[in-house]
C-alpha cells in the first residue's frame, strides 16, 4: 500500500521509513526542522518538504495512501521548557490537521507515534495503556493533547487509529541534543559529561528498530481505539548509562559533571509491553548492552554525519542549556 509517514526525516521516523519501505510505497512530509535531515533517509525515497499544521499540504502528501503513521514530533524535553508554542501547533494543531484530512480523504488507517512521557513519573511497577496520563512537561503534555484527539476521532468519527507509546529511544541518528548521543560524541571529544541532579533517574532503553518494528506490527494487526505500549527489555538510571558509554569510549570518569537539574523532571518511566506481546506477538531484540555497543561504534565511525552538527546552531544550544562551550 502507499504509506504517508509524517516527520520521517529525524531519527526515529527515518529508521521506521527503512522497515516499512521493504513492504510498502512510502512518501515521506516532514518540516525539516533541525534535527530533520534528508540524509537520514534512504536514497530514493519520496519527500515532500512541509508542516503537518498545513492543511494544504497535508492533502497533498497524503492524496492517494491508504495509511498514515504520524512521527512529527518537536521531541526535547528541555526546548518545550524554554518554549512550548512549537509543541503545541506540532502535536495539537499538526495532529488535529492530519485527522481532518484522513476523514476526508477516506484514508484506511492511522498510527500516532506517542511517548511513555505522557504518563508522568512512576516510583514502582509499570504503566500500563490503562494507566491515567499525567504529563509533567510542556512536551509531554501536548503529546497528550494529540494522543486524546486520536482517541476522540475514533470515538466520533470511527476512524481506523490506534496509539503507539515507546519509552526511551537510542540508537544511530539521534540528535545529540538527547542523553546517549550528547554522552557519546562529548566523550569522544574529551568534552565535559553533564548528568542532570544526581543523575538516578531511572528510563526504559528501547533500541529504535525494536521500537520500530513494534509500531509496524501495530499499523498491520492493531485494533481501532487502542494504545499500545513499547517497553524496551532493561531499566537503567541515567548515570548508569553514562559510565557505560565512558567504559565503551575509553574516557575518564572524572569528566562527569553533575549540573541543576531539570524542572519537573521524572523520576522513573517504565512501560509494560506486555499487551502487545500477548495480542500481536511483538517482543524487544536489542538488549542494552548490545545495543548501546552498536549505537556507539555508530557514531564513532559516522563522523560525517555528525561534524556539520557540532559545528552549527547546536553549539550555541549546548551553550545556552549548559553555560560552557563545547571543546
Amino acid at each position: 500500500m502507499r504509506l504517508l509517514v509524517t516527520g520521517a526525516a529525524g531519527f526515529i521516523g527515518s529508521t521506521y521509513v527503512r522497515i516499512a519501505a521493504a513492504e510498502h510505497e512510502v512518501v515521506v512530509l516532514d518540516k525539516l526542522t533541525y534535527a530533520g535531515r534528508p540524509e537520514n533517509l534512504p536514497e530514493g525515497t519520496e519527500l515532500i518538504e512541509g508542516a503537518i499544521e498545513d492543511p494544504a499540504i497535508v492533502r497533498e502528501a497524503m492524496a492517494g495512501c491508504e495509511a498514515v503513521v504520524n512521527f512529527a514530533a518537536e521531541s526535547h524535553v528541555d526546548r518545550s521548557i524554554d518554549d512550548q508554542d512549537a509543541f503545541a501547533r506540532t502535536h495539537v494543531i499538526g495532529t488535529g490537521t492530519l485527522l481532518d484530512a484522513v476523514r476526508e480523504l477516506g484514508v484506511q488507517r492511522y498510527v500516532q507515534v506517542s511517548t511513555d512521557e505522557v504518563y508522568g513519573s512512576i516510583e514502582s511497577g509499570s504503566f500500563t495503556e490503562t494507566s491515567p496520563l499525567d504529563p509533567s512537561s510542556p512536551y509531554s503534555a501536548t503529546k497528550a493533547a494529540g494522543d486524546l484527539l486520536v482517541s476522540a476521532h475514533v470515538e466520533t468519527y470511527g476512524i481506523d487509529a490506534s496509539i503507539v507509546r515507546g519509552s526511551n529511544n537510542y540508537g544511530p541518528r539521534q540528535y545529540p541534543e538527547k542523553l546517549i548521543p550528547l554522552i557519546v560524541l562529548n566523550a569522544l571529544h574529551n568534552d565535559s559529561l553533564p548528568v542532570y541532579g544526581d543523575g538516578r533517574q531511572v528510563r526504559n532503553w528501547l533500541y529504535v528498530e525494536d521500537f520500530c518494528r513494534g509500531i509496524h506490527t501495530v499499523l498491520a494487526r492493531g485494533r481501532a481505539g487502542e494504545a499500545y505500549n513499547v517497553g524496551g527489555p532493561e531499566e537503567c538510571e541515567n548515570l548508569e548509562v553514562v559510565k557505560r558509554v565512558i567504559e565503551l569510549t575509553g574516557a575518564e570518569e572524572g569528566l562527569i559533571e553533575y549540573v541543576t537539574d531539570r524542572p519537573g523532571h521524572d523520576r522513573r518511566y517504565s512501560l509494560s509491553s506486555e499487551k502487545l506481546t500477548a495480542e500481536l506477538g511483538w517482543e524487544a531484540q536489542v538488549h542494552f548492552d548490545e545495543g548501546i555497543e552498536k549505537t556507539v561504534s555508530w557514531y564513532r565511525d559516522n563522523e560525517d554525519w555528525w561534524a556539520p552538527i557540532r559545528s552549527g546552531e547546536y553549539r550555541e544550544y549546548y551553550e545556552r542549556q549548559y553555560g560552557k562551550a563545547l571543546g
